[in-house]
């Protein structure tokens, strides 16, 4: 990894943790803690209410998405789902729910803050069918073939190896397995350095894909029926996007790496 990728991911983390410590540090007064990100573009707000009222105050406080993966997924009862950079756990705890005690629900984070944030918040909810883990979505510690969904709300956007992101979300999956992620891709039409202009990197714009260069990413990594549909504008010519594709049935993911030695 470069230095610059490597000052990057540190810059993001840093985001992220005192994104974090806000919501921890916020207390939880009469009206819970105060939401790290309000507006109609990011956030909890993206969430329908009665998805919200059955949460603790801090999962949805800590909610920095641009989008509600948990409702494009179409997850089922007793399926296995990883939630790529789950923050406060806010859609692991939304899946869990889904998928019932017969399944699982997976958050992967690299931030200390964040899973300390999504433990306190799962035991709050009571949820005993998941299990918060520590990495980065360019290097999932977990098995091949062993997932059913992954989803991910506003993250993969964020990575330095987006080529990475791709290729070991389709180790992990199972033959038939599927994504429903919401991300923040750009027109065609923009450069990277027209992009950047519109925001900056920690904030989900500078580093977003064009909805060429992700379809392409998701098909190089093997991935079929590809759908890239946007939902919103999150600033000049970039979306807030739902991402849907699935792993072939007849594909097998082996040579798992030897630090990939976590099983569900």
């Amino acid at each position: 990894m470069s230095d610059q990728s490597t000052d990057l991911r540190e810059t993001v983390r840093q985001r992220y943790a005192a994104s974090a410590l806000q919501v921890i540090e916020g207390g939880s007064g009469c009206c819970g803690p105060a939401p790290v990100e309000v507006d109609e573009v990011f956030g909890s707000a993206l969430y329908a209410a009665d998805e919200r009222d059955v949460l603790p105050a801090a999962a949805v406080a800590a909610s920095l998405g641009c989008g509600n993966p948990t409702a494009v997924a179409d997850l089922r009862e007793g399926e296995r789902v990883l939630d790529l950079g789950s923050g406060g756990g806010i859609d692991v705890l939304l899946s869990a729910r889904r998928v019932g005690p017969a399944g699982k629900a997976y958050g992967l984070d690299m931030t200390e803050e964040m899973l300390a944030l999504a433990l306190a918040n799962a035991a709050k909810a009571g949820a005993t069918n998941v299990e918060f883990l520590r990495g980065t979505i360019e290097a999932v510690p977990l098995s091949a073939n062993t997932i059913d969904v992954v989803i991910s709300n506003c993250v993969i956007n964020l990575s330095v190896d987006k080529h990475a992101v791709f290729a070991e979300i389709f180790r992990v999956l199972r033959p038939g397995g599927r994504i429903g992620v919401s991300d923040v891709v750009a027109d065609d039409t923009l450069t990277a350095a027209q992009r950047a202009e519109r925001g900056d990197y920690v904030g989900c714009i500078a580093g977003a894909l064009s909805f060429a260069e992700y379809r392409a990413g998701l098909t190089d990594a093997g991935f079929t029926d590809v759908e890239i549909a946007p939902t919103h504008a999150v600033a000049d010519g970039m979306h807030s996007a739902i991402v849907r594709a699935a792993k072939p049935s007849t594909a097998v993911s082996a040579g798992v790496p030897a630090e990939h030695t976590t099983r569900p």
